[in-house]
């Protein structure tokens, strides 16, 4: 019986997109909580803003706490992200589905808002990857932009250096697989992530 091969090359494109929308949605997911664990610590703070010491006590005192059980992603620093993640994004829809939390980090390292929106707003149109993103930055691809007379020929340039955007890279992430409860294994980060079992749950 003759069958139409391309069946199964479809089936692998649907099978692909799927993991890849499942990874990136487990990302957003772990992205709003630590939106959430930074608008707690942030209203906590708020309520001893009468002591100076205050805020940096108590982020010292929930990474104390959270990071035997959960894991290096609740040190005093990450916890210190979540805080400045937070105040720099106070509205939750403001928090987009597109980009990942490594991308919001790196993010955070800019200085100001319009320029923040400006790489928000390229990052999502582009779909950059997180190395993409960063190389933008470090560029200085919004300054160049500004002293442009020919500010469509510079984007030019910027959207055609993208790299294919890999969902995957995302699970490479040791604080995703902390997320998911996931133990980390050298094999894995030397295969490919759809290849074999080579994490286990806690």
């Amino acid at each position: 019986m003759l069958i139409n091969q391309s069946v199964i090359a479809d089936i692998q494109a649907i099978i692909h997109d799927a993991k890849d929308k499942a990874i990136r949605l487990v990302d957003h997911e772990r992205t709003l909580m630590y939106w959430q664990i930074g608008q707690r610590i942030f209203k906590e703070e708020q309520q001893g803003k009468d002591r100076a010491d205050y805020g940096n006590y108590l982020t010292k005192f929930i990474a104390d706490q959270l990071e035997p059980e959960y894991g290096s992603g609740f040190s005093k620093r990450q916890i210190e992200l979540f805080r400045q993640f937070y105040r720099t994004f106070p509205i939750a829809n403001a928090v987009r589905s597109q980009l990942g939390w490594t991308h919001y980090k790196i993010l955070l390292r800019v200085d100001s808002q319009d320029k923040m929106d400006f790489y928000i707003a390229e990052a999502i149109k582009n779909s950059w990857t997180t190395r993409q993103l960063e190389r933008q930055i470090h560029s200085s691809l919004w300054e160049r932009l500004l002293m442009s007379n020919d500010k469509e020929s510079v984007l030019a340039v910027a959207r055609n250096e993208k790299q294919p955007s890999d969902a995957k890279e995302i699970i490479k992430d040791p604080m995703y697989l902390e997320f998911l409860g996931l133990h980390r294994e050298a094999s894995y980060y030397e295969k490919d992530p759809g290849a074999g079992h080579n994490y286990s749950f806690a």
